[in-house]
């Protein structure tokens, strides 16, 4: 062979191929003897495990503000049998690791080791989960460490925005409306903490997700350790939280309000609107407008205002989805003399999507990006674990990700600016503003 054969064709790109369909593994579902349902991704190849356990359970089920965060991070800082030093030495030992995610609408205890040192990992996970003891120093700790992360992260402009805007869509008082202050964690005492846990995080409320190497071994250590955990009601199939859903602050006419923040040299901008859950049938086809309009690095946002006006570094809109509700925010930091041309720009793109359909070149180009970045999402058994437990969470339909893939393929322009008509409206937008004034 000679050596001209090898040569890459450095000029001419490999072919490129559509994606034809988003599979997502189905889990295998079973029950452990305490009625909680387990969710298994068995991949035989693998030597890790990931066993990750899901509470129902967030800030709407809270007595108080920042319990349900507090008891999940407090309950790995000492149980009846090992205090919190023990323990994260006994998993770093192992090499291991446990975490516990923080979210709006659920408490989440995740395990990831070795599948050879599950027997000795899983009895620790289940002792963190049913004998957390709340010790009272570690709780000054963890309030004193949190105050003080978060007056750093009150001097940020695109922080404060956030909180503000998030504050205006749904209400000072709603579990996704509210923000944490100072005083909130000096109100945290260990006895509520100790409450919050007896009265959620019960099996009734859990489902677990098991991905990896998950053997008959392994299922029957989860079993032992993890289903022996009593409830005090059997637990249902998606683990449903009773807790009720408040509804957001009473609707108002949307405005610009202005955050001082002295000493900054910036503005920060962020423009936020009410919007829903992945259910709600216009979810998917908003998703794909939101990402025409500043979801990806090439998205009119970023294209205009980043790159042909240079006033910002970086833009983005993102399209929130939570449990009940939902929002679509945009967010900038920007020089405060280009504050009102930033402002002028962004409601202009908003403008031509309502006024002109998208063209098929950008359209393809956002179609193949998602997709991509869909089949990226499903690749290695962790990712399909995440988007497994990701479909529990919110309870959706197995045939959710089909439908994704062919909403992506088909949606028309017509139907995006369908939407765009409907969602993208300047009225319906609060107006943020954070900086010098």
């Amino acid at each position: 062979m000679s050596t001209s054969s090898l040569h890459l064709h450095r000029v001419s790109p490999p072919p490129l191929h559509p994606i034809r369909q988003l599979a997502v593994p189905r889990p295998v579902m079973k029950r452990l003897t305490n009625g909680i349902p387990l969710y298994v991704l068995d991949f035989p190849a693998q030597e890790v495990v990931k066993i990750e356990l899901v509470f129902r359970v967030g800030r709407l089920e809270e007595r108080q503000k920042l319990l349900a965060r507090a008891t999940s991070r407090l309950m790995r800082e000492g149980t009846l049998q090992h205090s919190g030093a023990e323990l994260a030495e006994l998993i770093d030992f192992y090499g291991g690791s446990v975490s516990t995610p923080t979210n709006l609408d659920t408490t989440n205890f995740s395990l990831f080791c070795l599948k050879k040192y599950a027997a000795e990992l899983v009895p620790l996970l289940a002792e963190i989960l049913s004998a957390p003891t709340f010790p009272e120093k570690e709780l000054a700790t963890f309030s004193e460490t949190a105050i003080a992360e978060l007056s750093v992260e009150l001097e940020k402009g695109d922080v404060l925005a956030y909180r503000k805007v998030t504050e205006l869509i749904f209400g000072a008082h709603h579990p996704y409306g509210y923000n944490s202050v100072p005083a909130d964690y000096e109100a945290l005492r260990r006895e509520a903490l100790a409450g919050h846990h007896a009265e959620w995080l019960r099996p009734e409320h859990c489902f677990v997700v098991a991905s990896g190497g998950i053997d008959a071994s392994v299922l029957a250590l989860i079993d032992e350790h993890l289903g022996t955990i009593q409830a005090s009601q059997p637990a249902t199939e998606h683990a449903l939280s009773v807790a009720p859903v408040p509804a957001p602050g009473p609707t108002k006419k949307t405005q610009r309000v202005h955050v001082d923040l002295p000493g900054s040299l910036q503005t920060a901008i962020s423009i936020g609107r009410r919007t829903f859950t992945r259910k709600h049938p216009d979810y998917i086809g908003l998703f794909i407008l939101n990402t025409i309009l500043g979801g990806y690095f090439g998205s009119r946002l970023m294209t205009n205002i980043r790159e042909k006006k240079g006033f910002t570094y970086h833009i983005y809109s993102t399209l929130d989805a939570m449990m009940h509700d939902g929002c679509l925010y945009i967010a900038t930091e920007v020089n405060r003399e280009k504050t009102a041309a930033t402002l002028r720009a962004i409601f202009a793109e908003m403008k031509k999507l309502r006024d002109n359909p998208v063209e098929d070149t950008e359209l393809d180009m956002v179609r193949n990006y998602l997709l991509g970045m869909f089949l990226n999402g499903l690749d290695g058994p962790m990712n399909i674990s995440d988007v497994v437990r990701g479909q529990l969470t919110d309870d959706m339909d197995w045939a959710f990700f089909d439908q994704l893939a062919h909403t992506i393929r088909n949606i028309t322009a017509a139907e995006i600016q369908e939407l765009a008509q409907r969602y993208l409206k300047q009225e319906d937008f609060w107006i943020v503003t954070v900086g010098e004034s």
